[in-house]
């Protein structure tokens, strides 16, 4: 009988506790940073998005004088965010390849490039047609950018070093989450501006394309690619290639494996936890109007309280993901999987069925915020070690974003449980929420079926790996 598992490297009780950033270089030091910026604006375009979801579908559905219906809103909104995913699933599984046959850093120019310039065309949009097209290619851009940065740290740190370095790369994407609830609340605080909010968001998600030349000028491939893409018959081997991906029962049983642990998450973050801000909307205008405020005092507010929550909910986050790598190094990765799935399950069931008070803003969704992005580090420190160099950014690729392909019925399937399904009951997103909460059951159903990685190197195909 064989497995899919290798030796883990089990440090002696007394052995003194490893300090992982003794062990890398200023170049270390300069790729870890370089990925990290990427991904970090990658989540300030995400979280931007998530803040000006509501406004914007208010303001490109109006007809003339008459508003929107808060159903509409909801629908349109829900199906934005799905063709966004789209997008993202898209090109993450092309980008993908072509970070393995022409390498991380080139590959990580052009993503950046795309998700950076087409947030900016967004604030252009006249209406919804125009707005779901921008989307769609925004997401093409942030798709591709995360295998491939995952891949690039993955193949330049020391291998003791790599879990924590990842760990610390997807923490400070919460960094980019906060940045975008920060320019929420700046711009709620504005008394009079040009142009609608969030158009204005949209153009400050257009700075990062100063990044890409930061990448251009200093960014080398990792030396694992490089030996891999010049090695074999011919002066180089097939890199990228979903055939080899497929053809052999270990890379492809662990494809599907992971496959099943993204769809679980993905859909838990962006079919439910991202739509956190219209629940507040919803229960926190109640609360205000109760209060006396005026229309223009409610939007005021709604931009101060919703920021504050992503604020929360990010802070927790970055913990969360931390913790993961810590925790999953300790115990493994599958006993750490486990655990944030039952804790973001009830975490969230709790946020969608009880909250409604400022107060508890401070406590339920921090708890949310945690076990939620905490599956996400476990993603980047996990899908890189289940496939060799040649494949590794196709791999990743294929994880993550072909459960994005499935996870975008997610925030469609939210929108429709509250504008259809449910939409006899009071606060029907409610419902809607707690619902969809039943797909972190997959994650816990998929477990069996994933290898245990920890304490072992990054796979090879000329290791000899065959189970």
């Amino acid at each position: 009988m064989t497995h899919d598992t290798a030796p883990h490297d089990r440090p002696s009780s007394n052995a003194a506790p490893y300090r992982w950033w003794r062990d890398l270089t200023r170049y270390h030091w300069f790729v870890l940073a370089v990925a990290a910026l990427g991904w970090l604006f990658d989540c300030l375009d995400q979280q931007l998005f998530t803040l000006a979801r509501v406004p914007a579908m208010t303001e490109l559905l109006r007809v003339g004088e008459t508003p929107a219906s808060p159903g509409d809103v909801a629908r349109y909104g829900g199906y934005a965010t799905s063709i966004f995913l789209l997008g993202w699933a898209t090109g993450g599984l092309f980008f993908g390849v072509l970070g393995d046959k022409i390498g991380r850093a080139r590959t990580m120019l052009w993503t950046i490039l795309l998700y950076s310039l087409c947030t900016g065309l967004s604030a252009l949009s006249k209406g919804f047609a125009d707005f779901a097209f921008y989307r769609f290619i925004t997401g093409l851009g942030v798709g591709g950018e995360f295998a491939v940065g995952v891949a690039l740290v993955a193949e330049v740190m020391p291998d003791r070093a790599r879990p924590y370095a990842i760990g610390l790369l997807q923490a400070l994407s919460a960094v980019g989450n906060i940045s975008a609830a920060l320019i929420n609340i700046g711009l709620g605080e504005l008394e009079h501006v040009g142009m609608s909010r969030w158009r204005i968001m949209f153009l400050i998600g257009a700075l990062p394309a100063l990044l890409a030349v930061v990448i251009r000028a200093r960014l080398k491939e990792p030396e694992r690619w490089t030996q891999v893409a010049t090695s074999g018959p011919g002066g180089g081997r097939q890199l990228g290639s979903y055939g080899t991906l497929f053809s052999h029962p270990v890379w492809r049983r662990r494809a599907f494996a992971g496959l099943g642990l993204a769809v679980a998450g993905v859909v838990g973050l962006w079919g439910i936890g991202f739509f956190t801000p219209d629940l507040l909307r919803l229960v926190l205008t109640k609360s205000f109007t109760a209060e006396g405020m005026s229309p223009p005092e409610v939007a005021k507010h709604l931009f101060r309280w919703t920021g504050i929550a992503l604020i929360v909910q990010n802070v927790a986050g970055f913990l969360g993901i931390y913790s993961f790598g810590v925790l999953s190094q300790r115990i493994g990765r599958r006993p750490t999987f486990a655990i944030t799935f039952v804790g973001a399950l009830l975490a969230t069931v709790l946020v969608f069925s009880t909250l409604e008070t400022r107060r508890q803003i401070f406590w339920m969704i921090p708890m949310m915020g945690f076990f939620q992005f905490a599956l996400f580090g476990g993603y980047a420190i996990y899908f890189p070690e289940l496939f060799p160099t040649s494949i590794r950014s196709t791999g990743v690729s294929f994880c993550y974003n072909v459960g994005r392909f499935i996870a975008a019925t997610g925030p469609t399937l939210l929108g429709l449980l509250t504008s259809v399904a449910f939409r006899e009951k009071p606060e029907p997103m409610r419902y809607a929420g707690v619902t969809m909460c039943a797909v972190f059951l997959l994650g816990l159903a998929v477990l069996p079926f994933a290898p245990e990685t920890r304490g072992t190197p990054l796979p090879e195909e000329d290791r000899g790996l065959v189970h």
